[in-house]
């Protein structure tokens, strides 16, 4: 026997048992990760297709625009993409990058217009400033625009944060309360593909705009429904939550963008 292996157990013994202590305290041992993928990971160049994926889950996954996403790797509508199929997520060298044309205010939607009308008229004293401009958005020569309602009725939770990690809102509810579309569209995705949403519904409303329904339970849609604004296309549930909610999300152009800067004001 070595003449050392009686001070070398004593001493290994020592580490496991403060390991197992550190362990106890709350202090992390490894990098935090789930189901064996690190949360942070550098982003690739490319995506290979999974069964499941859509043009439309691709690009809200990686914060593009569909129609980049299309350009880059010479997708033509109606955008097919097959498992397998290896999708560029930057532009090839010498493409033009994404284009983001000059944003001005949007006029009111008709809810609002109508919450306008029946509020009374005050008297504006010399001094009282004007009201600020509603914080809608739309690209200047937009010719179409939507109507938004809440897709549900609750609590709000959690807001929209820019430069956070909450790019929608979350609204509490019970399980099995009616989602309802926040606009008209149609599905281009429903399943549960993209990580931290659960159970996801994505409907398209106009070539700019898209909205995001997670943590469903129940769906009540298919991809490729043509959807009304204010038709029940899920139940609220729980799935990758850890409560029944509603996150809620809009895109334009891929970008996200506040929902309540769009949504009727409560």
């Amino acid at each position: 026997m070595p003449p050392n292996i009686h001070r070398e157990a004593p001493l290994r013994w020592g580490i496991a048992v403060i390991l197992v202590l550190l362990a106890s305290c709350g202090f992390p041992l490894a990098p935090v990760s789930e189901h064996g993928v690190p949360l942070r990971q550098p982003e690739a160049g490319y995506r290979e297709v999974r069964v499941g994926d859509t043009l439309y889950s691709i690009a809200w996954e990686s914060g593009r625009d569909y129609r980049d996403l299309a350009r880059w790797n010479r997708i033509a509508p109606p955008y097919l993409i097959k498992p397998g199929q290896k999708l560029r997520l930057f532009p090839p060298a010498g493409a033009d990058q994404t284009y983001r044309p000059e944003l001005k205010p949007l006029p009111p939607t008709s809810n609002q217009r109508a919450t306008a009308e029946k509020a009374p008229e005050k008297k504006k004293s010399a001094e009282e400033k004007p009201p600020s401009p509603a914080k809608q958005y739309v690209a200047a020569g937009a010719t179409r625009q939507l109507d938004w309602i809440w897709p549900v009725e609750g609590k709000l939770l959690e807001r929209y944060s820019a430069n956070g990690p909450n790019k929608g809102i979350d609204i509490a509810g019970r399980k099995g309360q009616p989602i309802l579309a926040a606009a008209a569209g149609q599905v281009v995705y429903q399943g549960g593909g993209l990580r931290g949403y659960g159970q996801l519904i994505i409907i398209k409303h106009n070539a700019d705009f898209l909205s995001a329904y997670a943590h469903c339970d129940r769906i009540y849609v298919k991809e490729g429904n043509v959807i009304k604004r204010g038709q029940k296309i899920a139940d609220m549930g729980s799935s990758g939550a850890d409560r029944a909610k509603l996150h809620f999300e809009v895109r334009y152009r891929g970008a996200p963008v506040d929902p309540q800067d769009y949504l009727p004001k409560k």
